[in-house]
């Protein structure tokens, strides 16, 4: 008998940990926005390059809505010779006499080129041009990977030598953007004054940023009233001086006005993981990023004025350096493979539970991704892209463009709660979790197999069951990303991982790279308005359904 009672036991156990995931059509928790349509980088230049230009049009064709745009070095002096870290458009320079030059066609060409593909600027006032800037030597840098990161705060970093020419110099841009583009169209734009002035970007005091915020603000507004304006992108950790800066915003005394507060639509903060490697294997730090995203979030929200005020988190990544190759950053190897991907939907799925939580106004997560100009096929840079072929990473903005309408709920007894996800990260079992909307006759799940520790595993079956459908048969259509489906890595590495792939290896990679449906959709009859339905879902591995009636 007490053999038999063992045995049931064990048998218990083994059923209660199979995954299942269970969406409820009927419990509505919000609207699908699309918070990933935002993505950034530190290169202007590359913008407007064949792999760049490429990349933007695959990004504009995935979304649904205008996908906004960041990028640094907008206003910093150069000939516009792209480089890691570096960008220039040379907008500004001044005569012998000292006397405003100004020259849009290098910052025109950038906009001209999101424009095209109706995206949006989320458009960065920096950096500081070599003629204003009141430490101008050294000014341009020459980092690579490897180097001292220190190297790259030169002479763009620094306060303007002259705060009024500053004003003048964006007052002029947003004219000039107003001429060349419209006023309606600009007016659907965002301006943002700087990047992470709370650390080494910003060679100034906390008190010489906010009058360079309210100076450059003054400009915009000068030239457009209706423009739409924010800051200040404080990085992780950075909450005391965004705090400091809100309290200048809604109280203080604005430098350039004299009046009381300056103009704020929309707070921005960053949020980065912290993956490190452990015995061999790359570890990532989920939670960490989360926490930053909570502190930012609590930090807004404690100001009752600003209790619907946009929210973008200006930089979302697993860790802070996009150029920054796993040979130098070993702890950056997750960025070819299935690893980015996992980690991207199960960090997503919890941006909308934290702005849920804490009844903020999320509107975008910019992902700092985008592309790297004649650079080694699958280097380790934490892009979108390789030499024109999409990496595995891509694919997931592809699902999200496909997911509309309202969130809706998900539980499931493999899916860490938003408390241990935020505090604990992914270190125990795997977070087998889901992210579903529903549109009027579709519904949409996400599915993800993470963990932190960046190691393959046996594929789990998952049983999906998705409750409240309105019809009695339905077709269920499976997305997928693993290592046999949606991923140019994989099969880069089966051709020996060419340096110099033939013009038939990369239209194979460049097939690759695209999103794959596996197996064929199935018509499926239901009862009681409710569909079950199996997966087998690798570790790491993400799969998207669409159920239509």
């Amino acid at each position: 008998m007490k053999k038999l009672v063992f045995i049931f036991f064990i048998f218990s156990s083994a059923v209660a940990q199979s995954p299942y995931i269970h969406v409820d059509l009927a419990k509505e928790t919000g609207d699908m926005k699309p918070i990933w349509a935002w993505f950034g980088y530190d290169e202007p230049n590359y913008t407007y390059m064949k792999d760049g230009k490429k990349l933007l049009s695959e990004i504009a064709a995935l979304s649904p809505v205008p996908v906004f745009v960041r990028t640094h070095n907008l206003l910093t002096t150069g000939d516009g010779t792209a480089a890691l870290k570096w960008g220039s458009t040379n907008v500004y320079t001044e005569d012998a006499n000292g006397n405003p030059v100004y020259y849009w066609k290098i910052v025109d060409s950038i906009f001209d080129t999101y424009i095209q593909r109706g995206m949006k600027p989320l458009a960065q006032i920096g950096f500081m041009p070599e003629a204003l800037s009141s430490h101008p030597q050294p000014y341009r840098h020459y980092w690579k990977p490897g180097n001292p990161y220190k190297e790259i705060y030169t002479g763009w970093s620094y306060p303007p030598n002259d705060y009024n020419k500053w004003r003048e110099l964006v007052y002029q841009w947003t004219k000039h953007c107003i001429e060349r583009y419209g006023k309606k169209e600009v007016e659907s734009w965002w301006w943002e004054v700087w990047n992470e002035p709370n650390i080494t970007y910003w060679q100034g005091t906390q008190e010489e940023y906010f009058k360079t915020y309210d100076y450059a603000v003054d400009g915009v507004r000068k030239a457009l009233p209706t423009a739409k304006v924010g800051g200040c992108d404080a990085t992780g950790g950075g909450e005391k001086f965004l705090s400091a800066f809100i309290t200048h915003c809604t109280s203080g005394t604005n430098y350039a006005t004299g009046k009381t507060g300056s103009p704020l639509d929309l707070v921005l903060f960053h949020a980065k993981g912290q993956p490190r490697v452990v015995n061999g294997s790359v570890v990532m730090n989920a939670g960490t990023q989360m926490r930053n995203i909570r502190n930012g979030i609590l930090t807004v929200t404690s100001f009752p004025s600003l209790k619907n005020i946009p929210i973008v988190i200006g930089e979302s990544d697993p860790e802070g350096c996009a150029a920054c190759g796993m040979s130098t950053n070993p702890e950056n190897a997750y960025r070819n493979g299935t690893m980015y991907s996992s980690y991207t939907a199960a960090t997503f799925a919890r941006k909308y539970l934290l702005a849920d939580e804490y009844k903020a106004n999320l509107m975008g997560a910019v992902s700092w991704s985008f592309e790297f100009e004649n650079q080694p096929w699958f280097a380790g840079f934490r892009d979108l892209a390789t030499n024109g072929v999409d990496k595995p990473v891509l694919n997931v903005f592809r699902m999200f463009g496909m997911m509309k309408g309202r969130r809706v709920e998900v539980t499931g007894n493999r899916m860490y709660d938003l408390k241990t996800f935020t505090d604990s990260s992914v270190r125990k079992q795997t977070d087998i979790g889901g992210l579903a909307a529903k549109d009027k006759r579709t519904a949409t799940v996400m599915l993800w197999n993470y963990h932190d520790e960046d190691k393959q595993g046996d594929a789990e079956d998952v049983t999906v069951t998705v409750d409240e459908i309105p019809a009695t048969v339905v077709t269920v259509t499976e997305y997928r990303i693993d290592n046999e489906y949606s991923n140019s890595y994989e099969v880069w590495k089966k051709m020996g991982s060419p340096q110099n792939p033939t013009a038939e290896q990369i239209k194979r990679l460049e097939l690759a790279g695209k999103l794959h449906i596996k197996g064929k959709p199935v018509k499926q009859k239901i009862g009681n308005r409710k569909l079950t339905y199996k997966i087998t879902l690798p570790r790491q591995g993400v799969s998207l359904l669409k159920i239509e009636w």
